[in-house]
């Protein structure tokens, strides 16, 4: 028995509009890892002239969303036969900030902006394909591949010290990886 009345969304109707239909994008993947994309059934060529490959996945979003200023429903079908489909919503957009006459205090988090990470790979197999993997000490998610392995680069810098192991845990087959750092 809920006592405390309906949910409430905190957000209004306007900030989060999408169209009914969204563009329809398919991208498949070649042998060769290059990428034909359409969107609702037109090619969608490199503005330069070049292949889409999977290093220019992200590049391919950006130019078909307008940099997320629109929604679209992603297709991506691998030479292998997997298929994978999500929906990229548009961004809010950023207020700019008003500018201030007192200079703001340097801190922690803009000194850690600065840095070059120092990164870490950790892999594991065993994973249901696609599914969400929890990285422990709590600090990332990724997601498995096709082949059901998964892939994850740790910053060391945002470990505890002394932190000398991580946990890889799939949340659907609960497939656990202890894997030590090196």
């Amino acid at each position: 028995m809920n006592l405390n009345g309906p949910r409430r969304s905190t957000t209004t109707d306007d900030e989060n509009t999408a169209p009914v239909e969204l563009p329809h994008v398919l991208v498949t993947v070649a042998e060769d890892g290059t990428l034909a994309a359409m969107v609702d059934g037109t090619p969608f060529a490199s503005p330069d002239g070049s292949a889409w490959t999977r290093a220019t996945f992200g590049p391919l979003m950006d130019a078909i969303t307008k940099d997320r200023a629109i929604a679209v429903r992603v297709e991506v079908r691998e030479n292998d036969g997997s298929v994978f489909t999500d929906i990229l919503r548009t961004r809010k957009p950023r207020r700019a900030a008003a500018p201030t006459e007192n200079p703001v205090p340097e801190t922690r988090r803009s000194r850690h902006a600065r840095r070059m990470p120092r990164l870490a790979e950790v892999t594991a197999g065993g994973f249901v394909p696609g599914e969400d993997v929890a990285v422990a000490t709590i600090v990332a998610h990724t997601d498995a591949t096709g082949t059901g392995e998964t892939r994850t680069l740790i910053d060391l810098d945002d470990l505890p010290d002394g932190t000398h192991e991580v946990i890889l845990f799939g949340r659907i087959s609960g497939t656990l990886a202890v894997r030590r750092l090196t």
